[in-house]
């Protein structure tokens, strides 16, 4: 079994306002001293308050909240439509999304709490899936939105259960050429199976790991950094709620239709390739046993890992022979006593790292 669930406690918009609002009315204090007294109280009490705008009675109200207003027009523009989202209406939504993206996105803000809080997130999915075929901004906005939201187990499970997963691993497939779709795309399935092994499941059973090896064969050159981050969020294991991981089951899959192969290419081109460090922390993430280590070995991986750790010596580029050393540190023993490889020994190794 897991650890224990936590129960957390948490309070509407609408109570904790009136919460404030009892402050001011029967014990006389002023609206700052309301506001504060409400925080203060809750917080002693075990209450969430992520995602509660707190703004001081008089001066301000929720409805004023930009993510709030961005929120409310979304969901007019979204109850106005039918299966598909009008021309009109596109640029619009465009605006709409990369304003809540910024929002969202701002460090400390709240405001993506704020978003989910208030039902960022299905809107953010419904619309998506009404977005006709060709509406790219629209689409790269849209995702963007959603990856700016995911930011914790509970907006995760509302990306489920709002079939986002199917939703984003379908505009993946439909359109494998556009390099920002599929960046904002694996953005979304990165951040989603972040610490989730639900969603790193349902991604799989999607057969996401088919369809990234076919994007990976169409865009040799790479330029699709997020896709890497995706391979490995979905190969780690950090969902602490559950014990037997099936993260190794996953890297076998991927093994076994030649990620090995794909991932090694962009190690050949060198320190000119721009996915060299993302897609050697991918490759780490794959190498979980004798026989994937083989198949890097023998995709020449090794040989490829070694000169990129000499010229990153020769360069000064400290951060590309971390990760390099890192990769070879993980099997060191597997890489080593391959056939063919087994003049690469630890010794040998440890002096390039």
């Amino acid at each position: 079994m897991g650890p224990p669930k936590m129960t957390v406690r948490t309070i509407s918009q609408e109570a904790f306002d009136e919460m404030v609002k009892e402050n001011v009315d029967d014990l006389g204090m002023d609206p700052a001293e309301a506001l504060q007294d409400a925080i203060e109280t809750l917080t002693l009490q075990g209450v969430d308050l992520s995602g509660i705008i707190t703004c001081v009675p008089g001066e301000s109200d929720a409805k004023n909240n930009p993510v709030i207003q961005c929120l409310d027009r979304l969901k007019q523009l979204d109850s106005g439509l039918e299966e598909q989202i009008r021309d009109k209406d596109l640029d619009e939504m465009v605006e709409l999304f990369d304003r809540l993206t910024e929002l969202c996105s701002a460090e400390g803000s709240g405001n993506a709490a704020i978003a989910t809080k208030n039902g960022g997130m299905e809107l953010v999915c419904s619309i998506c899936s009404k977005i006709p075929s060709g509406s790219d901004r629209a689409l790269v906005a849209a995702l963007k939105t959603m990856a700016s939201l995911l930011l914790d187990v509970q907006s995760q499970g509302t990306f489920h259960t709002s079939g986002g997963p199917k939703i984003v691993v379908g505009f993946l497939d439909d359109t494998r050429q556009n390099i920002d779709i599929l960046n904002s795309g694996f953005a979304v399935v990165a951040s989603a199976a972040t610490g989730n092994e639900i969603l790193k499941q349902s991604f799989m059973e999607l057969k996401v790991d088919e369809l990234i090896m076919q994007i990976l064969s169409r865009h040799e050159k790479g330029g699709i950094q997020t896709l890497y981050d995706a391979i490995r969020v979905l190969l780690t294991p950090d969902d602490n709620r559950v014990v037997a991981s099936q993260v190794y089951g996953y890297a076998r899959k991927f093994a076994k239709i030649g990620i090995a192969g794909a991932l090694v290419d962009p190690l050949r081109e060198g320190l000119s390739s721009p996915s060299l460090v993302s897609a050697s922390i991918a490759l780490k993430a794959v190498a979980v046993n004798d026989e994937i280590c083989k198949s890097i070995a023998e995709s020449g991986g090794i040989d490829a890992v070694l000169r990129c750790i000499d010229d990153s010596g020769l360069q000064g580029n400290k951060t590309v022979a971390r990760v390099f050393c890192s990769l070879l540190s993980k099997k060191k023993k597997d890489f080593c006593t391959q056939d063919g490889y087994r003049h690469t020994s630890p010794e040998a190794i440890k002096k390039h790292c």
